[in-house]
Formats: C-alpha cells, sequence, structure tokens
C-alpha cells in the first residue's frame, strides 16, 4: 500500500508542474514581426566585405552566406527568406563586426572612406543566383573594387610589418671596436721593468771605492 501511494504522489507531482515551466521558456523568446515587402528588395553591397544590405528597408536587413540577418530587441534572426521564417540565433553573427555603423550615411551621400562610391542595386534574383560564384571568385574585388574609385584590393596593399627589422642592425657594429682598445694600454707599462736593474749597480761602485780608501790607510799605519 505505501509503495502504491508514492507511486500515484509522484505521478501527480510531474503531470501538474512541468507544463507551466516548458510555456515559460517558449514565450521567453519571441519571434520579429514580419516585414512587408511590396517586392523582392533590392540589395547593396557593403565594401571590402560580401554583406549585402537592403538599403530601402527601416529595418537592418542583411543578407550573408545565404541566410537573411535582422537584429531585433537585443537579439538576431536568421532566415532562408527575406519576409517569414525568422529564427533566433544565440549570438551576434561574426559578419556585423566588419559592418559600418554610419553605412546608411555613406550610402545617401554616394562616398566610402572619403573616395566615390558608385554602388550597384543588385535585384533580389540576381543575389538569389549569384551570390556563392560572387564571394568564390572574390567578383566584386577583383572587376571594379566594389564601385569605390581609388580602393585598392587588401591583396595589393603594403605590409608594413618588416619594417621595423632593419633599424636594429647597425648598432651592433659600432660598440665592437671599442673594446679591443683598453687592453693595449694595460700591457704597455709592463715593458718598464728591465730598465729599473741598471741603477741598482751604479749604485755598488761608491761603495767598493770607500772599501779601497780603508785598505790603505790600514798599510799606511802599518
Amino acid at each position: 500500500m505505501k509503495k502504491l501511494l508514492i507511486r500515484t504522489m509522484l505521478l501527480s507531482f510531474v503531470l501538474v508542474f512541468p507544463f507551466p515551466t516548458m510555456a515559460g521558456v517558449n514565450v521567453s523568446i519571441s519571434l520579429p514581426p514580419l516585414i512587408v515587402f511590396a517586392a523582392p528588395p533590392e540589395v547593396v553591397v557593403i565594401p571590402e566585405t560580401y554583406v549585402y544590405v537592403v538599403p530601402d528597408a527601416r529595418e537592418e536587413i542583411y543578407f550573408y552566406n545565404g541566410w537573411w540577418w535582422r537584429p531585433w530587441e537585443g537579439r538576431w534572426y536568421r532566415s532562408r527568406h527575406y519576409d517569414s521564417g525568422w529564427a533566433y540565433y544565440q549570438r551576434v553573427p561574426s559578419f556585423y563586426r566588419r559592418v559600418p555603423s554610419g553605412w546608411r550615411n555613406d550610402y545617401r551621400d554616394h562616398r566610402w572612406g572619403g573616395q566615390p562610391w558608385n554602388y550597384q542595386r543588385i535585384p533580389h534574383q540576381q543575389l538569389d543566383k549569384n551570390w556563392s560564384t560572387w564571394q568564390k571568385g572574390k567578383h566584386w574585388e577583383k572587376q571594379n573594387t566594389w564601385g569605390v574609385q581609388g580602393l585598392k584590393p587588401r591583396s595589393q596593399r603594403p605590409s608594413q610589418a618588416v619594417q621595423p627589422k632593419s633599424k636594429a642592425k647597425p648598432q651592433s657594429r659600432e660598440v665592437q671596436p671599442l673594446r679591443s682598445q683598453p687592453q693595449q694600454r694595460e700591457a704597455a707599462p709592463q715593458q718598464s721593468k728591465p730598465h729599473q736593474g741598471k741603477p741598482e749597480k751604479a749604485q755598488g761602485k761608491p761603495e767598493r771605492g770607500e772599501e779601497g780608501k780603508q785598505d790603505r790607510r790600514q798599510e799606511e799605519r802599518r
């Protein structure tokens, strides 16, 4: 009887409590509202990237790597379609770091980095068919550098990482000849020692003369 009572209590506990918790998880992440377009939107590629934007929409809508992307209320969503099927994306997409915050002003002024920007509005059908081959073949980089006059591709820009290495070489050559000079100056005073023996012999001569005078005096006394 006790086992049966315990089983019925556990069963009633499982049936009552899971439903509110599951419902709370579904409600916490809401989907963004749909955007209605009168026609498939045209896009513009952002220079030095393969990120496409919809300039005519008030909301930020991007196309990159086969997906449509949009931020909403601090979260990111993506879809295979521009007008439906949005799903929650757990983090900020990597391509968004390369998108300048003032790209709309550059689009309006036809300027990019201080240079004229003759952008091209791309229809939706061309984007859908060619985005993959454009990205693999570097289409916008090779043909007209994204429509920006005077913009050089990154592969043709000079690298400045090798320049500081050539400045450190002449410093070691200037220090080496200075170390050999004090060794020759220290050896010079050692050669004057043999000259000190000569005056000692000269001092011994008068001593022998005095001894000879004493011998003569003794002979005279005798």
